[in-house]
């Protein structure tokens, strides 16, 4: 057998899980010490099964790779349960987290997911297919999805 049919096999033992994992930020930090700069990795990932569940996870550790495995298990752990009606949500929200004012409507169906990069990825993953959303203030990725996350906590209630 070759390389290549050994790491097909290989890929095929594994089992196929139900979420999507999407990394939404990688950030580089460095902390001065006395022996020298200590260099680490924050990866923010987006976990979702497509059909109704959510999560968010951040994890930190000295490589990229552990970081976004890490940040994936604490998103499974942190799942939310969305209510979506007829592919969109229940209703329309508008809340503020830190520095960041999010607006969340249903959107028409057929619309589509009308919303920024960091909020699509949320939105997307849990499986709302018509929405439309609006961030004002806040650019920073981080910030944007926590608050999207909040926004759908609320809705639940």
């Amino acid at each position: 057998m070759s390389d290549f049919e050994n790491q097909q096999i290989r890929r095929m033992d594994r089992p196929v899980s139900e979420f999507t994992d999407k990394v939404v930020e990688v950030k580089r930090v460095s902390k001065k010490t006395k022996g020298g700069n200590q260099i680490h990795f924050t990866a923010l990932v987006v976990t979702g099964d497509k059909k109704s569940r959510v999560g968010v996870g951040l994890g930190k550790a000295k490589s990229v790779a552990d970081a976004i495995q890490k940040a994936i298990n604490k998103g499974r752990k942190s799942m939310l349960n969305l209510n979506i009606i007829n592919g969109t949500i229940g209703g329309s929200i508008t809340l503020k987290h830190k520095g960041a004012i999010i607006l969340i409507r249903p959107g028409k169906q057929g619309s589509g997911l009308i919303a920024g990069g960091s909020v699509r990825s949320v939105v997307e993953l849990g499986g709302i297919k018509d929405i439309v959303s609006k961030i004002i203030g806040s650019k920073t990725k981080s910030i944007n999805v926590w608050a999207t996350i909040k926004a759908l906590s609320q809705l639940q209630k």
